[in-house]
Formats: C-alpha cells, sequence, structure tokens
C-alpha cells in the first residue's frame, strides 16, 4: 500500500505545490527561495523516509514569513490527506536527537487535534536567508494543519544551526515513525479520531 498525495495552495503572495508518498523512500525535491529552508525541509522529509516535491513560487517577495507558513499549510494539508481516518496507524512517537552540542527532543501524536508546541530558545535572528521566528511558525502551522499534535524542546545547545537541524530530523524521524500502519483499527479508545 501506498499512501500518495498532492496539495497546491496559490494566493496573490505565493504557489506552493507539494507532492508526497509517505510510504516509499525516494527522491527528495524541494525549491524554495530560502537557502537554510530547503536545506531543513530537505532534511525532514528524508528522515520521514518519503518521496517527495516541494516548490513555492514567491510572487510577492517582501520576506520570508510567507513563503514558510504557505509551505507549512501545503505540506500539512497534504500529510492530513495522506492520513485521511488514520486507521492502524502507529499513532505516537518520540525521539531526542543529538547534532554535536545541540540535544532536542520531538514528540507527536497523530490526534486529529493539531496544536504546535516549540521551545528553542535560538540566539541567532536568522540563518541562510531564514528568520529564526519562522522555524517555530513553520512547526505550529504544519501542526495545525496536518492536524498533529507537536511538541519540539531543545534540551541543550547554543548553536543556532544545530538546533533547528536537529529539531527537523526529529520530526521527519518521528513522523514516519507515528504514521506506519501497525493495526486495522485506529488507535483510540473512542474508536475515531
Amino acid at each position: 500500500m501506498s499512501r500518495r498525495c498532492s496539495y497546491s495552495r496559490e494566493t496573490r503572495e505565493t504557489l506552493v505545490e507539494v507532492e508526497l508518498d509517505i510510504d516509499t523512500a525516494g527522491e527528495i525535491e524541494v525549491s524554495t527561495p530560502i537557502p537554510f529552508f530547503n536545506h531543513i525541509l530537505e532534511t525532514m522529509l528524508y528522515y520521514m523516509n518519503t518521496t517527495a516535491k516541494v516548490k513555492i513560487l514567491d510572487k510577492k517577495p517582501c520576506d520570508d514569513h510567507h513563503v514558510v507558513e504557505d509551505t507549512a499549510i501545503a505540506i500539512g494539508e497534504a500529510l492530513a490527506k495522506c492520513l485521511e481516518n488514520k486507521a492502524g496507524i502507529k499513532r505516537f512517537s518520540h525521539t531526542v536527537v543529538p547534532m554535536d552540542d545541540a540535544l532536542v527532543l520531538v514528540a507527536v501524536d497523530v490526534s486529529g487535534r493539531g496544536g504546535g508546541y516549540v521551545e528553542l530558545g535560538l540566539e541567532r535572528l536568522s540563518i541562510g536567508g531564514l528568520s529564526t521566528e519562522n522555524v517555530e511558525h513553520f512547526i505550529e502551522t504544519l501542526a495545525n494543519r496536518s492536524r498533529i499534535t507537536i511538541h519540539v524542546l531543545k534540551l541543550r545547545g547554543k548553536n543556532t544551526h544545530h538546533i533547528i537541524e536537529a529539531s527537523f530530523k526529529g520530526l521527519g524521524i518521528v513522523l514516519h515513525d507515528a504514521t506506519r500502519i501497525v493495526c486495522r483499527d485506529v488507535r483510540s479508545l473512542k474508536g475515531s479520531l
């Protein structure tokens, strides 16, 4: 079984196209106008073991906010489509990822009740064209649109690049793990999510 989905979003500011296959590890193509954002998206999708295409056109370049937000919306909506009724998925996952000085905890619940809870304490204001405030905004928007509860917590670390990259590695790992099919039914005492 392969869970494939796509989502497009066009506004006056951006055009985003996302294709995901969450059951097949394959080629990952990411194209945004923000170099470091490309890097962390590729990182997340690689550790999700996906085949993915993410392409965004920034129609009214002013800063990175609209690109980051609209990309998070599109990836979140595509992921929600791939998961549909969530039947049989593992649902919960967590990991702790080290990257040199950084140590980051990431946990998810594919619950249908999206919420992003991020505490990274980033010291740099920007890195590679990405405002670091938009890292938290990306994760919160992704959580809301995918309807997944996401917690990301820095346990230690000073280097902004390492902290963010460890966060996105962890996010990819737990999204892959939590979305694996492990049974026939929905994993909830209510019988639905």
